[in-house]
């Protein structure tokens, strides 16, 4: 089989113990180090599975397959992401630069985004997340939920924040109350990381 390119886990641009208490060191490490290593490991196995099917000219489960790789690379891209736009708690966290302007243009305040995007959070269904992505196309943010990991934004829409709802990402820390997760969580959102995204695509 040939050497093919495959998904690494990335590492975290800060320590297990650097968010708390917003997201304590065991609930951090448990999250980078089985979750989404699972989604990368996942997804190098499908792939795998892809290349040794057509090495040998046989048939594999193409429609599960192709399922099942949304699944594990949408895990890995929005985890990716999601452990980029994260840092050290900072009291008074709010935007600043392009993303400042862009979101109170779009939202009339600053407050207003963050109460719609803390209720789109809250009222996400099971497991999914909630992202603000930018439009290009009519020059402006859009909050979106994602279910599960199979990102619905298409590459004229990325994605430039995320917040991880499902369980596994604060139920160590908050149990069941995902809306106390959620308001600790502005606290360690990295604008400046946020910013830069929205940047490259005016």
């Amino acid at each position: 089989m040939k050497d093919r390119r495959h998904y690494s886990l990335p590492d975290l641009p800060y320590g297990y113990g650097d968010l708390a208490p917003v997201i304590s060191e065991e609930q951090l490490r448990i999250h980078h180090t089985k979750h989404h290593k699972a989604y990368v490991e996942g997804a190098n196995m499908l792939l795998d599975s892809l290349d040794k099917a057509r090495e040998s000219n046989t048939d594999v489960d193409y429609g599960a397959i192709a399922k099942q790789l949304s699944f594990n690379t949408g895990g890995h891209r929005l985890h990716s992401l999601f452990w980029m736009n994260l840092m050290k708690p900072k009291a008074g966290n709010v935007p600043g630069g392009k993303i400042s302007d862009v979101l109170i243009e779009e939202f009339g305040s600053f407050e207003r985004f963050r109460k719609e995007f803390s209720q789109t959070a809250l009222k996400t269904e099971g497991s999914g997340w909630a992202v603000l992505s930018f439009c290009p196309e009519v020059m402006r943010p859009i909050i979106l939920q994602v279910e599960k990991h199979n990102v619905n934004v298409t590459p004229r829409r990325p994605v430039i924040m995320a917040l991880d709802v499902w369980e596994h990402a604060y139920y160590l820390d908050y149990r069941n109350d995902r809306s106390k997760y959620i308001e600790n969580a502005w606290s360690i959102l990295n604008w400046d990381e946020v910013n830069k995204r929205l940047e490259e695509l005016l």
